[in-house]
């Protein structure tokens, strides 16, 4: 036999009434998914909106407006700050200089990422530790890697960690930051960099290697293909082929917006200073150019939007399956 409860249910007074609508209370308001999802995600937007859309927008009209020690300008000068900022030599050798850095340090990341995943995918016995262990220099601030660098690893005395083991070897001292020839600079923050940066992809390409089905390599075995070379080639390597484009897609912008080490590793004469170096010394310096460094900005804006859509064009970035 089966009951039915009449509790808090709503009825006709009569056959000719109306039902009776429930009555919307707080706590009906609450169990509504529309104010759940703008409870949770309102906060968040409304920082998107006041610390990057708003800024961004500020930073374009700004480029267009004269702007000296003060960012609420009245004399509109067009396409004269984005003149300025391109005559400016500093700036557009720090273009070049960094796309030369992108196209070297990016491949490099990228290998050693991947090949750090594949030794950790390889281990049967303290995979969490390890994974663990490249994955810390992630949580290291910028600042602080920097400062370890210059100050203990590569000082340029006899007490720095690289001269001491050089000394060893009988070579003499290096002056590691400043500007000899070759510029020995380089090396302290593409390892620097390295360093910070690998563990986080290392992570990106252990997920794909994971999800990749083992029947793959069962099958290749049956076909005859050797363990090692051909399968990373012909099964691990395609398999990745997705994860490849967007860890090289974010090396490309990571690249671009270098700043920290930089800033700290390098003094202000030195050559070799990224873009984003040179327009806060632009926009923060003697002058105070806010509008040429918000032209300097926008232009590096568009530079990375161009060579990453060149590069995903080339990886083929958003193509279906179908298209492969």
């Amino acid at each position: 036999m089966s009951t039915t409860t009449t509790k808090d249910v709503a009825r006709p007074a009569g056959p000719g009434a109306s039902p009776v609508r429930p009555r919307r209370g707080p706590r009906a308001l609450l169990g509504s998914r529309t104010f759940n999802f703008w409870l949770f995600t309102g906060p968040f937007l409304i920082g998107l909106l006041v610390f990057v859309y708003i800024p961004i927008g500020w930073s374009v009209w700004l480029s267009f407006f004269e702007a000296r020690f003060t960012v609420t300008p009245e004399n509109f000068t067009g396409f004269d700050n984005y003149r300025q900022i391109l005559r400016n030599g500093n700036f557009t050798g720090a273009l070049v200089t960094f796309t030369v850095f992108a196209a070297f340090i990016v491949p490099t990341t990228w290998a050693v990422s991947l090949g750090l995943a594949l030794l950790v995918n390889r281990l049967r016995f303290l995979r969490a530790f390890f994974r663990s262990v490249f994955f810390l220099p992630t949580a290291c601030s910028y600042v602080a890697a920097s400062l370890i660098w210059k100050m203990s690893l590569f000082n340029g005395v006899r007490f720095g960690l690289a001269n001491t083991v050089l000394g060893w070897f009988g070579v003499e001292n290096i002056a590691w930051l400043a500007d000899p020839d070759p510029p020995w600079y380089w090396l302290v923050i593409v390892t620097a960099r390295l360093w910070l940066q690998s563990g986080f992809y290392m992570i990106l390409f252990l997920a794909a290697l994971q999800n990749i089905p083992q029947e793959l390599y069962e099958a290749a075995a049956i076909d005859g293909a050797k363990r090692g070379w051909q399968t990373f080639r012909y099964i691990t390597l395609p398999q990745l082929r997705a994860t490849s484009t967007a860890v090289i897609l974010l090396l490309l912008v990571a690249a671009y917006q270098a700043f920290d080490e930089f800033f700290n590793l390098l003094s202000r004469t030195t050559w070799g200073r990224p873009p984003l170096v040179e327009l806060y010394y632009t926009a923060l310096g003697q002058n105070q150019d806010y509008g040429a460094g918000s032209a300097g900005a926008v232009l590096l804006t568009l530079l990375i939007c161009v060579v990453t859509l060149f590069q995903g064009k080339i990886l083929g970035f958003g193509r279906g399956e179908e298209s492969k």
